[in-house]
């Protein structure tokens, strides 16, 4: 489905909207009640990824597939090596049979795991025969996707002799390693980490307990777009919410105060106000720990007519497309002035936008949603619109709700 988005008016928003639970922290816990039936979770995210994942866990059928759901493929491999006497073929995507799983599953393999390639050495698909892992010590290098380090940490504790986990070279997105450190810990299961050495200890069993998932940031940040380019005491209320997250997207509380919007933290919720208008001084950020966001805070840039440089970025290679070079394409065609390297983008300032673009999608949700908000600027069209639903199934819902038109096409 393709789609034309336009504000009719410019209006003053104020609008109360309810956010599905993290993704990110969903996909984790329904890993860990898997091996815990302990756990029962609530506020779980409705996305694509953590109906894929469901699925994935509860299926008996030799072939796992697992559609684009990067985070699914990932923790999988791992937990399916440790779930002995099952053997499964873990496959998804023509996308995801391109992106890379080597460094994972060398370090599975050298804990003792047996995993093989059904056709390209590196990638999926895979299969993986499970077994009992005694091995307890295993390096990776810590520039890597954290969701490699997580997928090992969520089967330490199942492991005889739990994990210790030594992270080579410098360590990024710190903030979703910790993500799944402190769900562990809130489990009652034991972890450290000082220096590059994570060590997680043995657990059989947990306390029964109900796990309460914190709505997702990510998601949060379309709004925090809309409202920098909302008129001033433009209000959007979001829940649920907490001050003290384990979301390293969260930062975006502090990062919009450059597009004069303001974050009150209630007691289950945020609310988002345009205090005043945009800065005008180059934006820099290093979003190494927070990747998911550069494409929503590029297009807030351009859409208010200010340069950025955005580094930390070089994980976006290798997401559901190549994210840089997906944003520069669209963004060109809007009319901006922008050039990236395989970690970093640079946005030139510009004074207009085109109308009635027609924005590629790449099959990658966060580029319909990043560009959503440009709807308050000029009239956009969004290609393959239900892309969105991979992390957000209401998102052009809560869009008609802040007061966008959307026309099929």
């Amino acid at each position: 489905m393709d789609i034309l988005l336009n504000v009719l008016a410019d209006k003053k928003i104020s609008e109360e909207i309810t956010i599905s639970g993290s993704k990110s922290e969903s996909n984790r816990l329904l890993i860990l009640q898997t091996l815990f039936p302990e756990i029962k979770i609530e506020n779980l995210s409705d996305s694509d990824d953590s109906v894929h994942m469901q699925h994935a866990l509860s299926t008996k059928e030799e072939v796992v597939n697992i559609g684009h759901a990067g985070t699914a493929m990932r923790f999988l491999t791992s937990y399916f090596a440790v779930k002995e006497n099952r053997e499964v073929v873990l496959t998804g995507s023509e996308r995801m049979q391109n992106r890379p799983i080597e460094i994972l599953v060398n370090a599975l393999k050298d804990l003792g795991a047996e995993i093989s390639y059904k056709e390209k050495v590196g990638y999926p698909p895979i299969r993986i025969k499970g077994k009992k892992i005694t091995k307890n010590q295993v390096s990776i290098n810590g520039n890597v996707s954290s969701q490699y380090i997580s997928s090992l940490l969520l089967i330490a504790s199942k492991l005889e002799n739990g994990l210790e986990v030594e992270l080579v070279g410098k360590i990024t997105s710190i903030p979703y390693i910790n993500m799944t450190l402190s769900l562990l810990n809130q489990l009652g299961i034991e972890t450290s980490f000082e220096d590059n050495i994570i060590k997680v200890q043995p657990k059989k069993t947990i306390k029964n307990q109900i796990v309460v998932v914190e709505s997702d940031w990510s998601s949060a940040s379309y709004f925090y777009s809309i409202v920098a380019l909302s008129e001033i005491g433009s209000t959007i209320q979001l829940s649920a919410y907490k001050k003290e997250s384990l979301q390293g997207d969260s930062c975006l509380s502090e990062i919009y105060k450059h597009f004069g919007v303001s974050t009150t933290f209630g007691k289950h919720f945020i609310t988002l106000k345009k205090e005043s208008e945009t800065k005008k001084e180059v934006l820099r950020l290093d979003l190494k720990n927070a990747p998911d966001i550069a494409q929503t805070i590029a297009v807030t840039c351009f859409s208010e007519g200010i340069s950025c440089d955005l580094i930390g970025l070089h994980t976006l290679k290798i997401k559901e497309t190549d994210r840089l070079v997906a944003l520069q394409n669209e963004l060109t065609k809007l009319g901006a002035s922008i050039s990236v390297t395989d970690k970093s983008l640079h946005l030139e300032k510009s004074s207009e936008i085109n109308k009635n673009i027609a924005i590629e999608t790449y099959n990658d949700h966060r580029m319909a949603m990043a560009f959503a908000p440009l709807a308050l600027r000029v009239p956009i069209k969004i290609l393959d619109a239900e892309v969105v639903t991979k992390s957000y199934q209401k998102f052009w819902e809560d869009m008609q709700q802040i007061g966008i038109k959307i026309d099929k096409l």
